[in-house]
């Protein structure tokens, strides 16, 4: 026994953490995955949801190091970011610490079935695809453009293929004011919960035309990544933390999304998708009826 754990417990965290690291990466949903095996091994919600935050640390710095390049000429807008999720993250950890154990008890049922459904109409895939769409557009009229223009030159000299200008982010003073109030509310609510928080920051920064899918997918990153981090901090502080759960959790959840893009290349996305979303059904029912 290590702490009240078993050797076969420890180890079957480590394995929700690597299904957790997994989905996560496949489809943004890894507390769905690592928060109810917490459950099930008789750890309380708070302390559950407190532990959770900590196991995913590393899912997201691992995210903001493999996002450099995306990242790329946005420092300004990333350390503002970082510093409104790590604010964010201590309101939402306090929150969870500070109010009645029930209250997070009768949310959790709710907050599972809303990540559900964000997985379900699934905003990251629409905004994939469209982006996908805007980029073979812009590369058509690129390509278009410079054959009217070069089309002598080409013929007598080579020259290197033609690539259609970089989409930038636009500047943070172009930002409306309610994008402001959107980081902080996913921040906070990141501190709190969590599940997620990824897929509506994604949701929020298209919505208000930030820039192109792939750079906004970085920066709705470290929003969650300043807002656990700092979570985590509180709940260590304050001594809320499982300590072999939440190690297991990590290394399982590093394990889990390294090992993700190779075999998710071979799984049909909806197929992936629809899973979580059945698996955070019958969670909700399952909490639902304890609870209520």
């Amino acid at each position: 026994m290590i702490a009240g754990f078993s050797i076969t417990s420890l180890l079957l965290i480590l394995l929700a953490g690597i299904g957790a690291g997994f989905v996560g990466y496949a489809v943004g949903a890894s507390s769905l995955v690592s928060y109810p095996a917490l459950l099930a091994f008789g750890i309380p919600p708070v302390l559950a949801n407190a532990s959770n935050t900590v196991g995913v640390v590393g899912t997201g710095i691992g995210g903001v190091m493999g996002a450099r390049k995306e990242l790329k000429g946005q420092a300004v807008r990333s350390i503002t970011y970082v510093v409104i999720g790590a604010f964010g993250g201590v309101v939402g950890a306090f929150l969870l610490l500070k109010l009645d154990p029930s209250v997070f008890e009768f949310a959790a049922p709710v907050l599972i079935l809303l990540s559900s459904l964000i997985i379900a109409i699934n905003p990251r895939g629409r905004m994939q695809a469209k982006q996908a769409a805007a980029d073979a557009t812009a590369q058509l009229k690129h390509i278009e453009a410079t054959e009217a223009t070069d089309a002598a030159k080409r013929a007598t000299t080579p020259t290197a293929p033609h690539r259609p200008p970089e989409q930038l982010v636009q500047p943070m003073s172009q930002d409306s004011w309610w994008v402001w109030l959107g980081v902080v509310a996913v921040a906070i609510y990141s501190g709190y919960f969590g599940a997620g928080a990824g897929t509506l920051a994604l949701a929020m920064l298209d919505a208000a035309k930030i820039g192109p899918f792939h750079k906004i997918n970085a920066l709705k990153t470290l929003i969650g990544t300043g807002a656990n981090i700092s979570a985590s901090v509180v709940f260590i502080i304050q001594g809320a933390v499982d300590w072999p759960a939440a190690i297991m959790l990590c290394i399982g959840c590093f394990i889990g999304g390294y090992i993700a893009p190779p075999i998710t290349r071979k799984i049909p996305a909806n197929i992936m998708r629809a899973a979580a979303v059945i698996a955070g059904i019958i969670l909700t029912i399952d909490l639902g009826l304890k609870t209520y």
